[in-house]
């Protein structure tokens, strides 16, 4: 089997996650080998089983704690120069590294590599959602204009249509702490805007290889349930756009949000 030495999954674990393991064993069979590497912030005796059960190295964050802490100690225990943070609750489909590693070597100024995903509801993988298909044609414009600062700047004034789990960051570009940690549910938007400082191309490789879970007890659902989530996307908009403006996309934007409840 082929190897990517040059990657790491990082598989950020909170507490007991009845789907860390399948997360685990999609990266496990996966068509190219990669390093995998566990990091959590909440040890317990149920992670710490399933990494020996994997042979997988564990390494807890004993400083400050948060999705973004979380996110950056788990970049920063990876060596290599490419890296995937992995949602405990989310799957990979086995050819996902194998086509992030394509354009990496197509592209030598990949600042972030991100793909299509489908979503798991009920232990099944739902159909397109109105949400999903948005996202998809508000994403187009990376197949053309990877590298303009401009482009990237203005698909992402109208919203957050890159899925987290399915990036795969450039270390040597974004360093080893790379996540914003200002906010609890946008984080990763707000980061995906701050990484357009960087000159570098946003590679959308247009194939579903992942899958994203939700579910009840997901830290996202917990966000929308208490409206942090509204409150942070009318924060994001206004970086781009006068108060009028973003409270009417705030208020298109409630809509798409809906389709993460369950």
């Amino acid at each position: 089997m082929e190897t990517f030495k040059n990657h790491t999954f990082a598989i950020c674990a909170y507490k007991e996650s009845e789907y860390l393991e399948e997360c685990i064993k999609s990266l496990l069979k996966q068509t190219i080998e990669s390093n995998i590497i566990i990091t959590t912030s909440t040890p317990n005796r149920f992670i710490q089983d399933i990494a020996n059960k994997y042979n997988i190295n564990l390494y807890i964050n004993t400083g400050k704690s948060g999705i973004g802490e979380d996110w950056n100690f788990a970049v920063s225990q990876c060596s290599t120069d490419y890296v995937t943070i992995a949602h405990q609750d989310d799957i990979y489909e086995s050819t996902y590294l194998e086509q992030i590693e394509k354009y990496i070597k197509k592209y030598k100024d990949v600042v972030i590599a991100f793909t299509k995903y489908k979503e798991i509801k009920n232990g099944t993988i739902i159909p397109l959602t109105k949400n999903l298909k948005i996202k998809e044609f508000m994403l187009l414009p990376f197949k053309i204009f990877k590298g303009s600062k401009f482009v990237k700047r203005f698909v992402l004034s109208f919203g957050n249509f890159i899925c987290c789990p399915s990036v795969t960051l450039n270390t040597k570009i974004l360093g080893h702490n790379p996540y914003k940690t200002e906010l609890k549910c946008n984080l990763d938007w707000d980061s995906w805007v701050d990484f357009t400082q960087y000159k570098g191309k946003y590679v959308y490789i247009s194939k579903y290889l992942m899958c994203h879970r939700i579910h009840e007890s997901s830290e996202t659902s917990s966000l929308i349930e208490n409206n942090i989530r509204l409150e942070e996307d009318l924060y994001m908009f206004k970086k781009f756009w006068p108060t009028w403006i973003a409270d009417f996309l705030c208020s298109k934007y409630k809509n798409a949000v809906k389709s993460n409840k369950i």
